[in-house]
């Protein structure tokens, strides 16, 4: 079991719009908004129940789960329609953590051991309408589901008692963010999460495990391992506070933090400052609404300054600019050397020369020739690899990669893949 117990915030997906699973409808359709919200308010996993009836609405489904998982930063439980072993690889590809395979669908769990044995039984759950499919859990753990979600709402004191008889692990479920219901849920050994049918943005997800803390259940919180009297301050009682976005490291202001704005933001989850001309605290994004959402805190050598990796919302200086450091007084030339930076800027004209085409470019003649000339160079470009990897001198090598690395590229652009896209595949393995 997990150390843990995981708040996870769910919700339907049918035709590209979000519904409540249970209880009242969702307040906000939007899937995108409502996934980033989750993850960047405190969410420990999102589950999303596709509920498309049609093999159109399937698969604008799965391309919807594909944003989600690139851009909310939070592991997907997702399934709801799975016809054959097929859409379980699609819902895994497009970027969830785990697929939950209905046990009210005899093709389900036939198709449990396959999947399983396919993908890992880490991979796949068993999804339980009800209490009823509670005596058959040994059957689908031996199949190769790793937990079992139980669908039905907030069950009896009796009915949660019934899993401490149980060996597997479970995710229960409620239609309501109420932190006495939840905490009545978690208290079993047997619990690792609840799905709460979050159906507004009203608690937080860092509100309700604030809650379910002084409840005394144990959830994944900010604390910090330096306690604020071991900070070395300056003679206002203030810590200065370096701000960087946490995917790209850029740094995008500077603020103070007393005491308070420190405990608030623990506490929050949302970066709050001390305002020095107002004297008084400033939640980030309160205004504005360019909230920032903490990642991390991290202490430097000397106690005496902080550096926050926060996701960004909106601009994050004043003026309306990204970053409150736009104003260069000095620089001298020299050549980008860090790899993501360098691949990013190439993609960058690629897209743009796709996008905008000049008048001999070679990119544009790739894209003007299509996929099948794009695929030729690629395997060409491929061989010469292997040609140049007999050669002793690595320079040779060297070359023939930034070639193959560069019709990579054009292809990534032709079929609409990120370098984001790439580097959350590769740190997902």
């Amino acid at each position: 079991m997990n150390e843990y117990k995981k708040v996870i915030p769910g919700f339907g997906i049918r035709e590209g719009k979000a519904a409540a699973l249970w209880g009242a409808d969702c307040c906000e359709n939007d899937v995108l908004a409502l996934s980033r919200y989750y993850g960047d308010s405190g969410a420990d996993e999102l589950f999303l129940y596709d509920l498309s009836e049609t093999d159109e609405d399937h698969e604008r489904s799965i391309g919807l789960i594909k944003e989600i998982a690139r851009t909310a930063d939070v592991p997907i439980i997702t399934g709801g329609r799975v016809r054959r072993l097929e859409d379980v690889k699609k819902y895994l590809y497009a970027g969830a953590k785990a697929v939950f395979l209905n046990v009210d669908v005899d093709e389900n769990v036939d198709l449990m051991k396959e999947a399983s044995d396919r993908f890992g039984d880490d991979k796949i759950y068993a999804w339980l309408p009800d209490f009823t499919w509670l005596e058959r859990t040994a059957e689908y753990s031996q199949l190769g589901a790793s937990v079992m979600i139980l669908g039905c709402v907030c069950p009896s004191e009796a009915e949660i008692a019934r899993l401490e008889e149980k060996e597997e692990t479970f995710i229960l479920s409620s239609d309501c963010p109420d932190a006495a219901v939840f905490s009545s849920m978690m208290a079993s050994g047997r619990v690792s999460g609840v799905i709460g049918s979050m159906t507004g943005k009203s608690p937080s997800c860092m509100e309700l495990k604030q809650q379910l803390k002084k409840n005394g259940i144990a959830v994944d919180t900010f604390e910090s391992v330096v306690a604020w009297e071991d900070f070395k301050l300056n003679s206002d009682g203030l810590i200065p506070v370096i701000v960087q976005d946490y995917r790209t490291s850029e740094v995008l202001m500077m603020a103070y933090m007393n005491q308070e704005a420190f405990e608030a933001t623990l506490h929050s989850g949302l970066m709050t400052y001390f305002s020095r001309s107002r004297q008084s605290l400033w939640l980030k994004g309160e205004t504005s609404g360019h909230y920032q959402y903490v990642k991390s805190l991290s202490l430097d050598c000397d106690n005496d300054t902080l550096l926050a990796k926060v996701n960004q919302i909106g601009a994050a200086c004043h003026t309306g600019a990204r970053s409150c450091f736009f104003q260069t007084l000095v620089k001298k030339e020299y050549q980008e050397t860090n790899p993501l930076k360098v691949f990013e800027d190439v993609f960058a004209i690629i897209l743009d020369r796709k996008e905008n085409p000049k008048e001999g470019s070679y990119t544009n003649y790739l894209f003007d020739k299509g996929i099948d000339k794009i695929l030729k160079k690629l395997g060409e470009e491929a061989t010469e690899i292997v040609i140049a990897a007999k050669n002793p001198d690595p320079e040779e090598v060297k070359y023939e990669i930034s070639d193959f690395l560069y019709h990579m590229m054009v292809l990534m652009a032709d079929k609409g893949v990120t370098w984001e896209d790439i580097t959350r595949e590769l740190a997902n393995r």
